[in-house]
């Protein structure tokens, strides 16, 4: 896996809620390509939790919206914002959970529509959530104009 470069760091007022490095409340999640897929290597804690030590439902959306957010970014080399988004809740997940493991990968693309199928897992390796994305994309001049995106590489 190759560790993906976030292009905002050190950006005045970037505090993504979900992958800022710098919230101290946010997720400060990070992004890594793995072949056609983007991963994302994620511990829970205590106060994101829903039901007693259960990862709150919203968070985890917010875990897959995300991801499907960084393969756009990566793999299309543009951005854009979700449209819809499908989720499947298959297997509580525990916030005492040791290590996380959410993917996205393109299902399919049409036009400015972009498909990307999403998932979280346990450390068992079980699927615990899933979520069909649609996000509409943006042209790469959009991108730099409205997002301050000028692309997304990785670590050598």
């Amino acid at each position: 896996m190759k560790k993906i470069i976030n292009p905002w760091v050190g950006m005045e007022g970037y505090l993504c809620f979900a992958c800022s490095p710098d919230n101290p409340s946010g997720l400060q999640m990070e992004f890594y390509e793995e072949g056609d897929e983007v991963v994302s290597l994620w511990k829970p804690t205590n106060y994101q939790q829903g039901w007693l030590k259960t990862l709150h439902g919203g968070i985890q959306c917010t875990l897959m919206d995300e991801l499907a957010a960084w393969v756009i970014l990566k793999k299309l080399q543009t951005t854009g914002v979700t449209s819809k988004m499908e989720i499947k809740f298959i297997k509580s997940i525990s916030t005492e959970e040791p290590l996380l493991t959410v993917r996205g990968r393109i299902k399919d693309k049409k036009r400015n529509a972009v498909f990307v199928d999403t998932g979280i897992y346990n450390a068992a390796g079980e699927l615990c959530s899933r979520a069909e994305i649609v996000y509409f994309i943006v042209s790469p001049e959009r991108a730099r104009e409205s997002f301050c995106f000028d692309g997304c590489r990785t670590e050598e």
